[in-house]
């Protein structure tokens, strides 16, 4: 039986566990969080011991890997901490708000020889895996122009989420994940240029980026976590080729945590018709996770999110930051 253990007791490590629950050889040894109330509260429900520090759980615990849920600023010190502990690392994404940090911890978990895997989910989520599919396969021909968008309600999230310093704002917990759909999907990005719009806070929150790739495509994506209340979760992609259309739309209730109940449509256009493209309906977090066990087994990097992939996209984030900022094309 394989061993993790889950650093953070938030939403997100809750949808983690509920992920290794569903696996027969995993089990969850412990939560590790300073909030007490918090930390005790999730161990009860997930049946497994509680430690107030995540130092306390690595030395007592005999666990093969942890998994940090906790926020974006944090992530540094907990990925250090686990690959000096021998461990392996499952981390939340972004993995870092620069690309400084990131060779940081890359190192650290060379030098350990463990596995390191960003949860940059979008790579494993059933619709954006046909849709790579399809496009891969050239049943739309070649991809001229790709929109995507990415919109949610004001985050009613505790007050880490409103320092941008500590989390990045809607430009690094939303905007990224198209981003980093786009590399996955079109290749290597050429040049980058952003508008968009500050909150109260600093936090780039509203933001429009268009991407040139090095194969001519050409990629257009919205974001905004400053939605009216009551506007659903929204996530759309459009992928327009020499022949043929596939087109995505996926709206959910505040948040992520009605996945379950959202309502989805996906359809490819092709030689005059319009076809329902089907999806096996799969939990996007634990396809992840259990490639992420996947890699461990058998000891070898992950072919999904490569980590040069990981750090080219931090400097994609990096290069759309500084034409918010400037106003200006950002060559990469």
């Amino acid at each position: 039986m394989l061993k993790v253990g889950i650093i953070g007791a938030g939403f997100m490590a809750k949808t983690h566990a509920d992920a290794y629950e569903r696996m027969a050889n995993v089990e969850i040894a412990a939560f590790a969080e300073g909030n007490e109330t918090a930390g005790q509260e999730t161990a009860k429900r997930y049946r497994c011991r509680y430690y107030s520090t995540a130092e306390e759980m690595l030395r007592a615990e005999e666990i093969q890997w942890v998994d940090i849920c906790v926020p974006t600023f944090l992530h540094e010190k907990f990925a250090v901490m686990a690959a000096r502990a021998g461990k392996h690392i499952m981390c939340e994404k972004p993995l870092t708000l620069t690309l400084e940090a990131a060779g940081r911890i890359y190192e650290e978990a060379d030098k350990a020889g463990v596995k390191l895997l960003v949860g940059q989910v979008l790579r494993f989520w059933p619709e954006y895996q046909a849709m790579k599919r399809i496009c891969d396969e050239g049943r739309i021909g070649n991809v001229e122009v790709v929109r995507a968008e990415r919109l949610a309600q004001t985050p009613n999230w505790s007050g880490w989420f409103q320092d941008v310093s500590k989390s990045g704002g809607a430009l690094f917990d939303l905007h990224l994940h198209d981003i980093d759909f786009m590399r996955h999907l079109l290749g290597p990005v050429e040049s980058v240029y952003a508008i968009g719009r500050q909150s109260a806070n600093g936090a780039w929150d509203q933001i429009a980026t268009s991407l040139s790739f090095r194969n001519g495509s050409k990629a257009s994506i919205e974001c905004s976590n400053q939605m009216a209340k009551g506007f659903p979760f929204t996530m759309a992609l459009r992928a327009n080729g020499t022949g043929g259309t596939l087109d995505f739309r996926y709206a959910a209730g505040h948040n992520l945590e009605t996945r379950d109940s959202a309502a989805v449509r996906f359809m490819l256009y092709r030689d005059g018709r319009e076809t329902e493209v089907t999806v096996e309906r799969q939990d996007a977090f634990q396809l992840e996770l259990e490639h992420f066990i996947d890699c461990i087994g058998k000891n070898r990097m992950s072919e999904i999110v490569p980590p040069a992939e990981v750090r080219e996209v931090l400097g994609i984030m990096e290069a759309i930051r500084t034409s918010l900022e400037t106003g200006r094309v950002q060559m990469l």
